[in-house]
């Protein structure tokens, strides 16, 4: 069996944490050959766990990409709005690749990039790992089989938890849209993919409504400095205090997002020094804190999504309504359960828990990857570039009507995309 080689273009949480370990894992499968990463410190890391040798080392994609192609296939991890030139450079040097989402902050690049996919004969994967989960695969499969009739409504929620969305979307790399991208689509395009997925037709009509409200200057505690560790009169009573947050932390990926010194002393210096140190309300965020979606679809099939920081847990919750049953899942409890109307039988299905990502989503994506790139130059995966160009127009959309406050017709808005 063929080991893939890969180059990987961002080694930050998704390029170290995400698709490294598969590499690790299954070596005998693929093996890293080159990093490029800014950070020196994740950069020698990379390296250091997957063997790649200092002249394969590079603080950019640029130089990397320079060289005659000596891989097969490019792992990309960059920020949202470094996708497309890698991604096509990666393409035109023939290598395979597989894009962390979303493709790009531009609706125009992601037609583009969609297009490029279609013709030409590389594997060009979009990392929407919900697809690949056994959750979303078993839902999709009880779908196929008509285990509870003809699909007529899905009610979808993505509970972000009040952690993470002060972690990521109000300190964190993807707080402001100016500088990465709008919340529809920097956290839930997955969630636009697999409803899509799950409806099986082209989303028609869209609107949606949603707004920042809590974690903004107005709302900060009396006497609350700029920073936590200044004195804040608040730590005692605040959720966000970022001592509490991230120091004893059990979500293991936490700290290495502050500093490759993870010790108590390294992340105190971060929090004193870095942007994860800040007050929530004072903040240069700009992206939404909850947002709810409805969509059309061709079929007739309805469906609504909401998105919301202020829950307890990080999960995603469903229900699918159909003729002759329902379907209510949760993801991270890895449960599914199913309803029959005639029998009045209930079923309760028990998936097995994954040690990676987004459920075992992670793997599987990776696993897919790796097959296409050994078995068949000409493979089209489960997310292929070219099918999840419509989940991101979906997105798009969801933000113009947020903001516009009107009904979008995706037809319409593709068209005038295209003609501009």
């Amino acid at each position: 069996m063929k080991t893939v080689t890969a180059i990987l273009l961002g080694a930050g949480g998704r390029g170290m944490n995400s698709y490294g370990p598969y590499a690790l894992d299954y070596p005998n499968e693929l093996r890293f050959a080159a990093v490029a990463e800014p950070n020196s410190g994740r950069r020698e890391k990379f390296a250091g766990l997957q063997g790649i040798n200092g002249a394969n080392c590079f603080e950019s994609w640029e130089p990397l990409l320079e060289k005659p192609r000596f891989a097969d296939a490019a792992v990309i991890c960059t920020q949202d709005r470094m996708h497309f030139k890698p991604a096509i450079a990666a393409l035109e040097k023939g290598y395979h690749v597989l894009l962390e989402k979303p493709m790009s902050n531009d609706p125009d690049e992601c037609i583009r990039m969609g297009e490029y996919a279609a013709s030409h004969r590389r594997i060009f994967s979009i990392c929407h790992e919900l697809r690949y989960t056994s959750f979303f695969s078993t839902l999709k499969d009880l779908l196929e089989d008509g285990r509870i009739g003809r699909l007529i409504s899905i009610q979808h929620n993505e509970n972000v938890a009040s952690w993470h969305q002060a972690h990521s979307f109000v300190r964190g790399n993807w707080r402001n849209s100016l500088e990465s991208s709008p919340m529809i689509l920097a956290k839930s395009c997955h969630d636009m993919d697999i409803l899509l997925w799950l409806a099986d037709a082209d989303c028609t009509y869209i609107s949606s409504f949603g707004s920042l409200t809590h974690f903004k200057e107005e709302n900060a505690p009396e006497g609350a400095p700029l920073r936590c560790l200044d004195g804040c009169p608040a730590e005692n009573g605040c959720p966000y205090y970022a001592p509490k947050v991230y120091i004893g932390t059990d979500i293991d990926w936490l700290p290495s997002v502050l500093s490759n010194d993870t010790s108590t002393e390294g992340i105190i210096k971060a929090l004193k020094e870095g942007p994860y140190g800040r007050c929530v309300y004072h903040c240069d965020n700009n992206v939404v804190d909850h947002q709810v979606v409805n969509m059309e679809f061709a079929n007739e099939i309805t469906a609504s999504f909401t998105m919301c920081a202020f829950t307890k847990d990080c999960s995603r919750t469903i229900k699918l309504m159909g003729s002759k049953g329902e379907i209510r899942g949760h993801m991270e409890k890895n449960e599914i359960e199913m309803m029959d109307f005639a029998s009045g039988s209930r079923e309760v299905i028990h998936l097995e828990e994954s040690k990676y990502g987004h459920g075992g989503g992670d793997y599987g994506i990776m696993h897919d990857f790796v097959r296409m790139v050994r078995d068949s130059e000409a493979a089209k995966g489960l997310t292929s570039a070219d099918i999840s160009v419509q989940s991101h127009m979906m997105a798009f959309a969801a933000e113009k009507s947020r903001l516009e406050k009107r009904v979008i017709n995706l037809k319409e808005y593709m068209s005038e995309l295209k003609n501009r």
